[in-house]
This record gives structure tokens, sequence and C-alpha cells, in this order.
């Protein structure tokens, strides 16, 4: 499903050079990257989500080389297969929740199935706020609303980055039981990349950078 090669990546000429491990994900295989801040984690997921491209190596998903399309063809790959839950809350401010995730699915090219939806509203405990505004939403809903945004589409690769770094202890184990649930029903890989040491016990597949 997921397969990295000697990965490298540099913002700038006279920046430090990150390197990456190479990784390898059968379907459904989840991985934890953890790593302390600054070391270059969300650098590693925009890679994978190929929002970035590396200065050397390859980032193949299903057989197929990212960074070797076209920026459109990219665009169009990304939305169809990969689903990203970000540390900002991203939702559109002018759409209420439902409509967030019929525009998400618009833009996946899926179809907008209603009953599917409301299904996943009641899975993330927010069928209650379908209508609400997005502004009216408590951090906690943000981030319920971030991961449905990540696998309303059926994602193949679901990508998390610091998911649970602010979190207390409890909503740390929900969020993550969320996460795992959902990359299971849709058959996704789950990635998630943290300095967060108490997600470790979820995974059995770790890497350090």
């Amino acid at each position: 499903m997921l397969k990295t090669s000697s990965l490298t990546f540099q913002y700038n000429k006279n920046d430090r050079i990150f390197s990456f491990p190479d990784i390898a994900l059968d379907k459904q295989e989840n991985l934890l990257v953890i790593g302390k801040s600054g070391i270059g984690k969300t650098t590693f997921l925009h890679l994978l989500a190929g929002l970035l491209e590396p200065v050397n190596g390859t980032v193949v998903v299903n057989d197929i080389d990212i960074n070797a399309l076209s920026n459109h063809k990219l665009d169009a790959f990304r939305g169809e297969n990969i689903g990203l839950v970000f540390q900002k809350k991203y939702a559109i401010q002018a759409l209420n929740v439902f409509q967030n995730l019929q525009a998400r699915l618009l833009f996946s090219k899926k179809p907008i199935n209603h009953k599917e939806i409301e299904v996943l509203l009641a899975q993330l405990g927010l069928s209650k706020f379908k209508k609400s505004s997005i502004k009216t939403l408590s951090e906690g809903q943000l981030q319920r609303l971030g991961i449905a945004l990540a696998v309303i589409h059926k994602p193949k690769i679901i990508l998390a980055d610091e998911p649970t770094s602010s979190l207390d202890d409890e909503n740390c184990e929900i969020v993550m039981n969320l996460l795992l649930k959902q990359a299971k029903q849709t058959g996704a890989n789950l990635i998630v990349i943290t300095h967060d040491q108490r997600v470790k016990p979820f995974f059995n597949k770790t890497v350090l950078l």
C-alpha cells in the first residue's frame, strides 16, 4: 500500500537536510512515527502526502510513484486516496458541519451519500451538530470533524499530525480509538506522527525519527 525509499528534503539551499527512514506498509497496517519537536515529523508527513517534493527518494502508494505525477494528477490522487488530520483545524467557515463533509466528497470526486455522512457523524458524536456553524464548535468537536473530513471519502491512507498532543489522557485515548476504528472500517493505513509517548501502546509498528 505505502512504501518510501531514501527520502531526503531541504527547505532552502543552506538549511539542514532531513533524511527519513524507509517504510513499507501492507494493507491495513498502521504506523507510529515518533520523535521530538523540530526533528522533521511534519515534513515527513507532508512528503508522504505529496504536499512537499523530496530532494531525493520516492513515495509509492498502490504502486504509483506520487512524485512522478503532474501537479494536477497529484492533486486528484491526493484528494481521492489520502486523508489528512492536521494539527490546525481546517474547515470551510461558510458551510455547516454536514455541508463540509459534502464538500469533501465533492472535492474527492466521490458520490455524496447522505446516509453514510449521518453514520459517520453518529460514530464521532457529532450528529446534533450537523447543522452547526463551524465557528460555534468547541476544540474537541473541531478535532472530531477533522477526523470525519479525513475519512469520509474512504482514503487508502490516513495521515494524522500530532492528533493528541494537546489532549488530556482520556481524550487522547478517545481520539486514538476513533482514528484506529475509522482506518479499520475503510481498510486504510493509519500513520500517526507525534512526539506524544502515550500513543505508543496503540501501535505494533513504530519508527523513531
